[in-house]
């Protein structure tokens, strides 16, 4: 799927959190233990996809890897924690690919947070850093049986775009 978001597209909604919820990025100080940090993003990746054999697998050493390549950027690993707590409730990790093209690189949000438009909060947050640092454009990849985020892409103003099919697998019957 992809959404234009530069000078002549449609504006982007504004960001606005839920109550009680705070939005942020990777290492802003919030949480004084790199290590918790860390941990938490591992536990709610692979909480929110413990049925997605590539993501949901995700260790210390692949986020270390991911982080160390050339695209990584602290400030576009956007988390939304819960202020009463510090929780981690969701994370949106950008990339950007070039200085016309971004993507919405992985949504995930805590099983016992869902439902609380965290997903629409988080990608808008991300559109707007990626619209900020100049692209034009923004892809995703999502499977087209996750209703639920195609909705949210969906309302968000992202079309399904033919180029970005790279790989269909059919269900037995």
């Amino acid at each position: 799927m992809r959404r234009p978001v530069g000078p002549a597209a449609p504006p982007l909604p504004e960001v606005a959190p839920a109550p009680g919820v705070r939005l942020g990025h990777w290492r802003d100080g919030w949480e004084p233990d790199p290590e918790a940090e860390t941990a938490a993003l591992l536990a709610v990746n692979g909480a929110a996809f413990a049925h997605h054999p590539e993501q949901g697998g995700m260790d210390r050493a692949d986020l270390a890897a991911r982080m160390a390549e050339d695209w990584f950027d602290p400030s576009g690993l956007l988390l939304a924690t819960d202020e009463a707590t510090g929780d981690l409730l969701g994370f949106h990790w950008t990339k950007q690919h070039s200085s016309t093209l971004g993507e919405v690189y992985v949504v995930g949000i805590a099983p016992a947070a869902q439902g609380r438009g965290l997903g629409r909060t988080l990608t808008l947050a991300g559109l707007h850093h990626l619209a900020g640092r100049g692209v034009g454009e923004v892809l995703l990849y999502v499977e087209s049986d996750n209703a639920p985020a195609v909705a949210v892409y969906s309302r968000l103003g992202f079309d399904h775009a033919d180029v970005d099919t790279h790989v269909m697998y059919r269900r037995p019957a």
